[in-house]
């Protein structure tokens, strides 16, 4: 099997899964318990994400100046920081930190 193949033949159930998604009753979807599910999915999907794209570097993990930036992001989010704000100032904090040689 090609790459190409293997990228298509997923293109296609991606496509299909999604489609049998629109066939499920709109009853079992408007529960409370399955709405408060599917939101804590959703943040718990988006922070593995965002672990994963920090520490993970192939199969191994690396604490480099991605760490410090998102402790930086972090504080700026609780603090209710405009998102520019809070993008523009983890980036700087990345940046200061390799340009010294803190955190390679």
């Amino acid at each position: 099997m090609t790459m190409w193949l293997a990228v298509i033949v997923a293109a296609l159930a991606c496509g299909a899964l999604k489609q049998v998604g629109y066939l499920v009753p709109a009853r079992w979807l408007e529960g409370v318990r399955t709405a408060r599910t599917v939101d804590l999915l959703t943040v718990g999907l988006l922070g593995a994400l965002v672990a994963v794209q920090t520490v993970g570097s192939g199969m191994a993990v690396v604490l480099d100046a991605r760490l410090p930036a998102l402790g930086v992001a972090g504080i700026l989010l609780w603090l209710r920081a405009p998102f520019l704000v809070v993008v523009l100032a983890a980036a700087v904090a990345a940046a200061v930190l390799r340009g010294f040689g803190l955190a390679a």
